[in-house]
């Protein structure tokens, strides 16, 4: 399990993010001086309408993409003026990502796609945590299938698995159920939610569906591109 010391930086601060884009001989801004800090462990959700900014925020946050002003401090790490290759060596293994798309490599097993990034980063017990996290979102049986033979929800599954293996301390949400029908949804939700509780990740999801970012503990609107309400949940 992922655990911030007490005394450790909060895993995500942003103040003043800001993204214009040239557009028809004009400056359009896409995100406005964007100011949060999300603490360890806090489950964060996303939400405004299509062209208000979310996932542009989210990959700023993630540092897969830059502001045009602005800063992101990333597990206690400034982004401003690391190179890729520092930007990647940041997110490995303390950093996941679940996409819409799934983003599963076709010529491998659901059990190479999980193995595959911890190999990579010379993790020394790839196979037993792979082993681990696929039977954790239940597909132990289906691990020697290709992306191509499983459903949506099990591709899903799979990169469920696949982010949670590395045991990240921040997790990178983006519609995650945006491809899926109601009822798988619901099942990959509960998944997530589950995993993130049981792992100690901080989540940040992005969604517009207003029935998700009821399950989370704080919710951030934006809309035109600005952070107009930053509101968190009671306890029950």
């Amino acid at each position: 399990m992922s655990q911030a010391a007490p005394d450790s930086p909060p895993p995500i601060e942003a103040r003043g993010l800001t993204v214009t884009r040239p557009s028809g001989g004009r400056d359009l801004t896409i995100l406005e001086g964007v100011d949060l800090t999300i603490g360890a462990g806090e489950l964060v959700s996303v939400l405004g309408p299509s062209g208000s900014g979310k996932s542009t925020l989210l990959g700023l946050l993630a540092g897969l993409d830059r502001p045009t002003s602005g800063s992101v401090r990333l597990c206690g790490v400034e982004l401003a003026g690391l190179g890729e290759d520092d930007l990647a060596r940041l997110r490995r293994g303390r950093v996941g990502f679940v996409f819409q798309s799934f983003q599963l490599l076709g010529n491998l097993t659901a059990r190479e796609n999980v193995a595959l990034p911890l190999e990579l980063t010379g993790v020394a017990d790839a196979a037993e945590r792979t082993e681990r996290t696929l039977a954790e979102v239940g597909l132990a049986d289906r691990a020697h299938h290709y992306p191509a033979q499983l459903s949506g929800g099990e591709q899903q599954r799979v990169a469920l698995a696949r982010a949670f293996a590395a045991e990240p301390e921040v997790l990178f949400a983006d519609e995650p159920t945006g491809n899926l029908d109601s009822e798988t949804g619901e099942r990959i939700l509960e998944l997530l939610l589950d995993l993130r509780a049981r792992h100690g990740t901080t989540l940040v999801l992005v969604t517009h569906d207003e029935a998700v970012a009821a399950r989370t503990d704080r919710e951030l609107h934006l809309f035109g591109g600005r952070l107009v309400r930053d509101e968190a949940r009671s306890p029950a």
